[in-house]
């Protein structure tokens, strides 16, 4: 009669145990960081609200958001934000427009058209667009793209808010082509080769069948371009005018983000706290965009 060896089992159970216990510290290390994420948001949250609710009150909701003039050191100041916030809104937008294509066909062509070796030089082009400091965008459209501007249209000054789209949209890009290419590369290649085989071109399986499989990812990287759009600051200030208008494509304007940065360095009192609600109002602001955007990325995975 056989009998097994049982030599081996403590050392399997040890084995099992030690892996057992590395995958309960893995588990309690993303909880961790899962929680502190979380927990940063809910401080933040809080600290806006608590710094930025007291001005809206004292000044007023309906003459804060709707007020059409921001003069914050004059005698008698008003601290009217709509134009921030029109001028926010037109500039992510035209960001948008003009960003989210131009990233979309690149990424189509990059992942299924584009040779082995332009790809890999356009990835890592991209990689680096990426990376620049968003003051060397708007040092470079400071310098070029608003004397562009100006001479282009024959306006007295080139900055304003068509600077600020552009700029934008350049900066959008990297995100928008990133992720619109991995979510592209990730479409199983049986859904290209069973299109191919019942008759269907290459164009048309890629815009009919490739990029319907990966519209989850292309509204992702839409919404980071939007997150990325929305949130900027120096760049915007360099090439948009910084001024208190309302918006116009050639005048100069100031976004949510500039007006809280260009006066928080010497601002007190009633004016700090403004632009504390300033900044209240840009976090629930792109809060909002992004419970948007997310609801429709959930209505088209449905």
């Amino acid at each position: 009669m056989k009998t097994e060896r049982t030599d081996n089992i403590p050392l399997l159970c040890r084995k099992g145990n030690s892996k057992r216990l590395m995958e309960d510290l893995v588990n309690m290390m993303f909880l961790v960081l899962g929680l502190v994420a979380v927990g940063s948001v809910l401080v933040i949250t809080i600290y806006l609200v608590i710094s930025g609710l007291p001005a809206i009150i004292e000044i007023g909701p309906v003459e804060f958001l709707f007020g059409t003039k921001w003069a914050s050191t004059a005698t008698d100041p008003s601290f009217g934000i709509l134009p921030f916030i029109l001028t926010s809104i037109y500039g992510t937008a035209g960001a948008i427009v003009i960003g989210v294509p131009i990233g979309f066909f690149v990424s189509v062509y990059l992942a299924k058209m584009a040779p082995a070796w332009l790809k890999h030089s356009m990835q890592m082009l991209i990689g680096i667009l990426s990376g620049i400091p968003s003051v060397i965008y708007g040092l470079v459209g400071m310098t070029v793209l608003v004397p562009a501007i100006r001479i282009a249209f024959g306006v007295p000054d080139g900055a304003g808010l068509l600077a600020a789209m552009i700029v934008l949209a350049i900066m959008i890009l990297p995100s928008v082509i990133k992720v619109s290419l991995s979510s592209l590369e990730a479409v199983p290649q049986e859904y290209e080769q069973a299109s191919l085989a019942l008759g269907a071109t290459d164009v048309e399986t890629y815009f009919k069948v490739i990029v319907p499989s990966a519209k989850s990812g292309i509204l992702t990287s839409i919404v980071l371009g939007v997150g990325r759009a929305i949130g900027e600051a120096m760049a915007i200030m360099m090439v948009a005018g910084n001024v208190a208008n309302m918006p116009s494509l050639f005048k100069s304007v100031r976004f949510l983000t500039t007006a809280v940065a260009s006066e928080m360095s010497y601002s007190s009192g009633l004016q700090r706290q403004a632009l504390f609600s300033i900044a209240l109002v840009l976090f629930f602001f792109i809060m909002l965009i992004n419970a948007f955007l997310n609801v429709i990325r959930k209505r088209s995975d449905e």
